[in-house]
């Protein structure tokens, strides 16, 4: 016989959160894993985070495409990735404003990767700053591109 040395957690995650979500419910806190727990918690904080810096990078370039890259056939196509990537930043900072904030820290950084890779894509000029403004709600609820 083969004794595993695995936990729940390591073997069947979906079962690791029912059973801890049964053991906080039933508030039995000394059987909760809180290490995997907490662990967990942090990495939801981490992944919005790099999710709303990876919208933001695709915010930009598509703006930047559709400002300075002269294909017309391309701007619905841009302006819907636009349009999408602008509700799904609003969506995340609907669910956590708190983020607004880091929000506001990454636009400049997130500008400056955004135009370098839209520069390997496109041989159009783009601007060495941000040319849209920092406003985190005119980022978010306008053509802001035009």
């Amino acid at each position: 016989m083969i004794i595993s040395n695995k936990t729940t957690y390591e073997q069947d995650f979906a079962l690791w959160l029912e059973e801890n979500i049964a053991l906080l419910k039933a508030k039995n806190y000394n059987s909760v894993d809180w290490d995997n727990l907490i662990e967990e918690v942090e990495g939801l904080t981490r992944s919005d985070k790099r999710e709303l810096e990876n919208r933001l990078i695709t915010l930009f370039e598509h703006a930047l495409k559709r400002r300075y890259v002269p294909l017309p056939d391309c701007y619905r196509g841009w302006e819907l990735t636009l349009i999408r990537t602008q509700r799904k930043l609003k969506q995340i900072l609907r669910d956590s404003p708190s983020l607004r904030n880091y929000f506001a820290s990454l636009i400049e950084e997130c500008y400056q990767n955004a135009s370098k890779n839209i520069r390997i894509e496109y041989d159009a000029i783009f601007p060495d700053h941000l040319p849209f403004g920092e406003d985190i709600d005119q980022l978010l609820s306008e053509k802001f591109w035009n």
